[in-house]
């Protein structure tokens, strides 16, 4: 497939477009600087794109966003709704316009959508959550309306905790009384379920890209802690997550969402690494094996 990627150089984007080119995929990036071979650049901020650039594609994945502060002030929300809002948009809009258009196009969305659920099992079909964050997401997902209107398979990833890189030292955290379901996904597992949801017709609408073995948060952080050979981290009480993170320490930390993959096993994805401990050890593997790369790299011929 001719994949046309935005968001490319971040934590997920960077390996998903190794992984999409690894496997055989011609994958041409979307780039906010002067484009060089194989990208083509855009501005969502200022409405801007390169429409010409754009025919032709058989897909079409959006995983750009912006850094988010650890506390979310009014300025903030503000910020993060415009720029979703601005690249779902605008991709989307350009996409139905083509004559050529691609067959599908995948956006990042999260597992913000739902609200907090205690035990309660979460799927694609459950409701929304009220939030901000629920709302920011449910509004991101609409921007891309015009897409689907041009008859264009739109996909909604929704996206929880991506293990992997940097994120590696954060996941021993224990948070409020530990008892909260998390969802999470191995960058490269996610990777994976990417370019399944690219080439899988059935896909459409929001999918779950979560593994099917959630964990409560002292359960993550203890098995965490062993896989990667860790001490345990302190516990920090919801009162400190409510006043070093405010409402972000509610939605990512405290909140309870113990979501399931229905979509993506009823369409027949087999899971790389289901479980947290092999997950953990790949993504780990990973981290090493480009750590020593550069290391040799950077040693005199």
């Amino acid at each position: 497939m001719k994949i046309l990627i935005a968001g490319s150089h971040g934590m997920v984007g960077s390996t998903v477009t190794t992984y999409l080119k690894a496997q055989g995929h011609d994958v041409v990036c979307l780039i906010r600087q002067a484009p060089g071979p194989g990208e083509i650049r855009w501005d969502p901020d200022a409405g801007q794109i390169d429409r010409a650039g754009l025919e032709g594609f058989d897909g079409a994945v959006n995983l750009a966003s912006m850094p988010w502060p650890m506390r979310w002030s009014g300025k903030v929300r503000k910020a993060i709704l415009a720029n979703r809002l601005a690249t779902n948009g605008l991709l989307a809009s350009s996409l139905a316009a083509c004559e050529r258009k691609p067959r599908v196009l995948l956006c990042a969305s999260g597992m913000g959508y739902y609200p907090s659920s205690g035990d309660e099992v979460i799927t694609e079909d459950c409701p929304p959550g009220t939030s901000f964050l629920a709302q920011f997401q449910q509004a991101g997902e609409a921007a891309t309306a015009s897409a689907s209107k041009a008859g264009i398979r739109v996909v909604h990833l929704r996206i929880p905790q991506v293990i992997g890189g940097r994120a590696l030292q954060y996941v021993g955290f224990r948070g409020g009384n530990g008892q909260q379901w998390w969802s999470w996904i191995g960058r490269d597992e996610l990777a994976s379920i990417i370019e399944f949801a690219l080439i899988t017709e059935s896909l459409r609408g929001p999918v779950n890209a979560v593994s099917p073995n959630p964990m409560r948060n002292v359960d993550f952080a203890a098995a965490s802690t062993r896989a990667l050979g860790l001490k345990p981290g302190s516990a920090m009480p919801a009162l400190m997550v409510h006043l070093f993170m405010g409402d972000s320490g509610e939605e990512f930390v405290l909140a309870s969402r113990r979501i399931q993959p229905a979509k993506l096993l009823a369409a027949g994805y087999r899971f790389r690494f289901p479980d947290l401990a092999t997950a953990l050890q790949h993504e780990k593997a990973v981290v090493d094996a480009a750590t020593a790369a550069a290391s040799q790299e950077s040693q005199p011929a």
